[in-house]
């Protein structure tokens, strides 16, 4: 018989629920209970006799029946035991359910700390073979100092300099004992170390405002850290100069220390004192660069958008060069990145070329010719610069509005080379259709001009050693997509239907989706039996009222909505879909396109412009590979035309995700060939 006892007996009290399954009910309290027969007589009370006629029992005890009033009252007595009888088992049964819920979540949640756990050991793995670069960079940076406090000359710091970057295994095994002592004992050490071989990589100095994890606002901070990684790694010595924000976030710089001594820079007509921080970021070198006597500059709530903007970066960027200078380094190439630092061309070739700097190159990296910041010529002089030399035609002087100077144009003008990042446009369609009136000048500068894909960090998204997912797979065996695809159903409540097709959605902002066009999409697609997960990690303060009102545009039992970025369930949303609608193939910032392709999931862009959920790439002998590739395959899909191959032709789908998947479009690949090859093209100048 089931009783509350053996119900409750039956409810497990789980460690990690945050209640005892016995506390959640109140039991009733207990009385005389008896049983009616069907023909209404209380079993075990009384013998049944026929009215008005004693009956004699055991020892000569008289048992009376009851009368009918009775009766009807201990059958009221009855069915109300039964009632709260029932109401308790249901409530049981209730707590029973949340405690396995809470049981369940409490699994999820283990599961996922497991794998974050499994990640960061990797990832602390993964920097133990750093640890020979990141020895030798501390050695760099110790010289930096030794030259700032006088210690040794600028000419035995740039030999000591390419010693150190010429052996850095040797010099790292060397070192990695001493690094704990002095400047002048370590001086010795360095000196007595014999040059035996000679290396052929490029010292590269990166000027820039933003760089992974320390600060990032857009594309450049995720551009500048995932290129510097991959030239290292192929043999290249990189540094980093950044800011020295208040903002930042220092807590991933290795062995971070400040140089005693102050150096001083050029700034509106005198010197000013700044504060050099030194550390290690990713194996990278990185100097950070504190004014004194400006402070405020860089000691604010945000990076950009301040109207005084270009006296900050040009201060910086001026400071920069003079630490450089000061410093004794002499890198093959100077990088500068976009409009904020531009302004280091022209002052290097007009001011700091002949100042020990004459075998060094200058690259600039565009990645949005919409922000070029147009200035009064005269501000030009705060920095040190000529106005009236700069302020012309074929220099500084914009193109449309003359009476001002195009900052950005004088970093086209005045650099070796400029790689312009896209993943989709060729050069001659971004020269006649995004160039925001610089189309004349970069057709007379179209040779210097190269273009470059963005890529994306390949030691974090790669299912075949992904520790977020419950099984990893790769184009070699692929069992484990399976495995992923069941585990992303079951955690969003999702029907396990092995045949229907699950499209995920990350959607990065979400004022750009045209909510008709996606509602069409959605309801025709859901009628075919597709599953939806849409991810919104946008940032945007009205996005949740944005995203209630896609929630109820797109509401059915096929749809799920994850709010906010889940960086585990990213992982699985990549690996368990068999489509990735993408909001642009050019996404630089989150490189969804690259990261689906990866994982096995077809790229299928939606934009708003478009009512077909096409996204037409330039296919140019002149445009990447990776272009030429999506086109080739993807690009020219609409989400109803990739769901009809699927259906109609699975074999020749499932070669084309398999093609995608062996492809490499991580930093190392052609981002970081394109680049090495402008390197060497404007070192041989």
């Amino acid at each position: 018989m089931l009783t509350v006892t053996s119900l409750n007996a039956a409810i497990p009290s789980h460690p990690r629920l945050p209640y005892p399954s016995t506390t959640y009910w109140k039991p009733v309290k207990a009385r005389a209970v008896c049983c009616l027969r069907s023909n209404g007589d209380a079993n075990g009370l009384y013998n049944k006799a026929s009215p008005n006629v004693e009956s004699e029992g055991h020892d000569n005890v008289k048992m009376t029946q009851p009368s009918n009033e009775e009766m009807e009252v201990k059958k009221g007595d009855i069915w109300r035991l039964f009632r709260e009888a029932q109401q308790n088992i249901l409530y049981l049964n209730k707590q029973r359910l949340v405690a396995i819920q809470e049981l369940n979540k409490a699994n999820k949640e283990k599961q996922l700390l497991v794998a974050r756990i499994k990640h960061l050991e990797a990832e602390k793995q993964a920097g133990v073979g750093k640890d020979k670069v990141s020895i030798c960079w501390e050695l760099l940076l110790r010289l930096d100092s030794m030259v700032l406090t006088g210690m040794i000359s600028t000419r035995e710091t740039s030999d000591l300099r390419r010693l150190v970057m010429d052996h850095v295994v040797g010099v790292a095994d060397v070192s990695n004992d001493i690094l704990q002592k002095n400047d002048a004992e370590l001086l010795a050490e360095l000196r007595h170390f014999s040059d035996r071989s000679k290396k052929t990589g490029f010292r590269i100095v990166h000027i820039c405002t933003e760089m992974e994890p320390l600060v990032s606002v857009g594309s450049l901070a995720s551009y500048v850290t995932g290129l510097s990684c991959a030239l290292q790694r192929k043999g290249h010595l990189v540094e980093v100069i950044l800011p020295k924000y208040t903002i930042m976030d220092l807590d991933e710089v290795q062995g971070l220390r400040e140089i005693e001594t102050q150096y001083y820079s050029y700034f509106n007509g005198q010197l000013h004192g700044n504060k050099i921080w030194t550390g290690v970021v990713h194996g990278i070198g990185v100097s950070f660069i504190q004014p004194l006597y400006y402070s405020s500059f860089f000691n604010r709530e945000k990076v950009y958008g301040y109207s005084d903007d270009f006296e900050r970066f040009t201060y910086f960027s001026r400071a920069s060069l003079d630490y450089i200078v000061k410093s004794g380094k002499q890198p093959d190439v100077l990088h500068i990145h976009n409009w904020e630092t531009s302004i280091v061309g022209p002052l290097f070739w007009d001011i700091f070329v002949k100042q020990g700097l004459g075998a060094t190159r200058v690259l600039l990296t565009c990645h949005d010719f919409d922000l070029q910041h147009l200035q009064q010529p005269d501000k030009l002089s705060l920095c040190g610069l000529d106005p009236p030399r700069l302020h012309r035609p074929d220099r500084l002087q914009d193109n449309t509005k003359t009476h001002l100077v195009n900052i950005l144009k004088g970093g086209v003008v005045y650099s070796n080379k400029v790689v312009i990042m896209s993943s989709i446009h060729s050069k001659g369609r971004i020269i006649r259709s995004f160039s925001h009136g610089l189309e004349h000048t970069l057709s007379i500068h179209k040779d210097k001009l190269v273009i470059a894909p963005c890529g994306f960090d390949n030691s974090i998204w790669d299912p075949s050693k992904d520790n977020f997912l419950p099984e990893n797979y790769s184009v070699k065996d692929m069992k484990g997509k399976v495995v992923c695809r069941v585990a992303l159903q079951h955690h969003l409540a999702l029907s396990n239907n092995a045949s229907a097709v699950l499209v995920g959605c990350i959607i990065a902002e979400v004022s750009d989706i045209d909510l008709g066009n996606l509602k069409a999409v959605v309801r025709h697609a859901t009628r075919r039996g597709v599953q939806f997960i849409f991810m919104d990690i946008s940032k945007n303060s009205s996005k949740d009222r944005v995203l209630e009102s896609i929630q109820e545009l797109l509401k059915d039992e096929n749809v799920r909505f994850i709010n906010g970025l889940d960086e585990a369930l990213s992982h699985l949303v990549f690996a368990g879909s068999d489509i990735i609608m993408c909001q642009s193939f050019h996404d630089p910032m989150l490189q969804v396109p690259l990261k689906a392709l990866k994982y096995g999931a077809a790229p299928i862009a939606v934009t708003s412009t478009d009512n077909t959920f096409r996204h037409f790439v330039d296919h140019n002998y002149e445009s990447t590979k990776f272009s030429q590739f999506i086109s080739s395959g993807f690009g020219r899909l609409s989400l109803s035309q990739a769901l009809d191959e699927i259906e109609n032709n699975p074999s020749r789908w499932k070669q084309k995700i398999m093609d995608a998947m062996a492809m490499d479009f991580s930093w190392e690949a052609e981002c970081y060939d394109v680049h090495a090859s402008a390197y060497a093209a404007i070192k041989n100048l």
